[in-house]
C-alpha cells in the first residue's frame, strides 16, 4: 500500500486541479447554479482527500506498517471514486439517483478518518 498512495495521491490531487477548473471555466455557461455548486463540492472534497491520502502515505513511510492507515488510505480513495464521482456524474448529467450514492461515498469519506483518528491514537511515542 504504501507505494501506491503516494503517486495515487498525486494523481488524484492533479486530476482535483484539472477537473476544478474545467468546471470553473468550461462549464460555467452550460450547467445551472445548483448544477455547478454540487460539481464544486465535488472537485473541493476530491481535492481535499487527495491531500489526505499524501498525508496518510507520508505517516505510513515515516511510521512504518499500520493497518489502521492503511484502511483510511483505501477508504480516502474509495471515497473520492464514489463522493465526488457521483457528485460530478450528477452534475453533468442531471439524473437524480446519483445523489443517493453519494452518502455511500460520504460514509467512506468519514470513516477514513476515523481510521487515521485511531492510527494516531495508537501511535507509541519515542524516547
Amino acid at each position: 500500500m504504501t507505494q501506491f498512495f503516494l503517486p495515487a495521491a498525486g494523481i488524484l490531487g492533479a486530476l482535483a486541479v484539472a477537473i476544478g477548473a474545467f468546471g470553473a471555466h468550461g462549464l460555467r455557461g452550460s450547467l445551472g447554479p445548483r448544477s455547478l455548486e454540487i460539481f464544486e463540492t465535488a472537485a473541493r472534497y476530491h481535492l481535499i482527500h487527495a491531500l489526505a491520502l499524501a498525508i496518510v502515505a507520508i505517516a505510513l513511510r515515516t511510521l512504518g506498517p499500520s493497518p489502521w492507515l492503511s484502511a483510511a488510505g483505501i477508504l480516502y480513495g474509495l471515497g473520492i471514486l464514489i463522493f465526488s464521482g457521483s457528485l460530478y456524474a450528477l452534475s453533468l448529467t442531471g439524473i437524480k439517483v446519483l445523489g443517493a450514492i453519494a452518502p455511500l461515498g460520504g460514509s467512506a469519506l468519514i470513516a477514513g478518518w476515523l481510521c487515521l483518528a485511531v492510527a494516531g491514537a495508537a501511535i507509541t511515542p519515542k524516547g
